[in-house]
């Protein structure tokens, strides 16, 4: 079974690797969804997660406290509201309607979230 979580770590770290360039594709829970796998299934690459110096910050705030940054809330909400865009633009109604309506869902879900404790300072 340890190759399962090593395949989905390594997956979704591309995943989210892909998505930094790619609008409408998250980065931030391919991500955690790396970390997590990469814990059960290997140890390197969840220690090297952890000490990388972009994601590892991430990763430790959401696996103690299910913490988001406010940064990382304002991107994924400028991502959501320009794929929102998109799909008023160029898809059919009911796909545009879908697609914004669970594009908000997670975004109230996520502003929700609470924040580092560095981060508080309302900027």
């Amino acid at each position: 079974m340890r190759w399962a979580w090593w395949s989905l770590a390594w997956i979704s770290l591309g995943l989210g690797l892909v998505g930094i360039a790619l609008p409408g594709l998250p980065t931030v829970p391919f991500v955690l969804l790396s970390a997590y796998a990469a814990a059960r299934g290997s140890e390197r690459l969840h220690a090297r997660l952890l000490a990388d110096p972009r994601f590892g910050p991430m990763i430790r705030d959401w696996q103690a406290r299910g913490a988001v940054s406010r940064r990382a809330k304002r991107m994924a909400l400028t991502s959501m509201g320009g794929s929102a865009l998109v799909l008023a633009v160029l898809a059919p109604a009911w796909a545009a309607v879908t697609g914004v309506v669970l594009m908000g869902s997670v975004a109230l879900w996520l502003w929700r979230r609470p924040e580092p404790a560095q981060d508080n300072d309302f900027s």
